[in-house]
């Protein structure tokens, strides 16, 4: 199937990051990155006038597309460097992926519903992103792949609460951003100063709504 970017597209796309700038986001490598990567590749064609609004958009399984604002802010918050190993919580559509590997990330990914890993890991492949995407249960991360430790972990869903195993993968002066509580969430980006539960620096950027992230086995 050839994927259309038109002219039209891309002026959207660039009046969408106009307004993400309008908005606070001020990093060049988000801009750029989301500005490069057409967000009307990974919603279904029914939606595609909608893609370039800052709003969320169902793509299945009760799952949806953040907001093109949540996206960049998460992906800024991340403080991201060409080269750093990512692992994200939630391919879902794949676009938050293909912008962390516009960004120069090397970038692992989970989704536990299997519909969208079934649909989202060809088509990330398609376009040319090398993203790892794994089927399973993203409270648990990589353990049994061992391909930590991680210089940021990404969050895209509402945890009720921070998995001790998503911590121990990750390295010493890393970055977690996770959408944490439950209803609406406080963005939080922990930094991991030490091995212990409590060497953690924790910063607040706002609350959110995400949809909830799931544990137990991939379905």
């Amino acid at each position: 199937m050839k994927r259309v970017d038109t002219y039209q597209h891309q002026g959207a796309r660039h009046q969408m990051c106009l307004e993400l700038q309008r908005k606070g986001i001020s990093s060049n490598a988000v801009l750029e990155a989301m500005e490069s990567v057409p967000r009307h590749w990974f919603i279904d064609s029914a939606f595609e006038s909608l893609a370039y609004e800052d709003r969320a958009i169902h793509i299945g399984n009760n799952q949806t597309i953040s907001h093109p604002s949540t996206v960049a802010i998460q992906s800024q918050l991340l403080e991201l460097e060409p080269g750093m190993k990512v692992l994200e919580i939630g391919t879902g559509s794949g676009y938050q992926t293909a912008v962390l590997c516009r960004m120069g990330a090397r970038v692992d990914t989970i989704e536990r519903q299997k519909n969208l890993f079934d649909h989202t890991r060809p088509l990330l492949r398609e376009l040319g992103f090398t993203a790892r995407c794994y089927l399973g249960d993203g409270y648990q991360g990589l353990v049994e792949v061992n391909r930590g430790p991680y210089d940021r972990i990404l969050i895209t869903c509402g945890a009720s609460h921070v998995p001790e195993a998503l911590m121990s993968q990750l390295r010493i002066g890393g970055l977690m951003v996770v959408p944490y509580g439950e209803g609406s969430q406080s963005m939080l980006r922990l930094r991991k100063m030490g091995e212990t539960s409590d060497q953690w620096d924790t910063e607040q950027f706002g609350t959110f709504t995400f949809v909830p992230m799931l544990g137990g086995r991939a379905m």
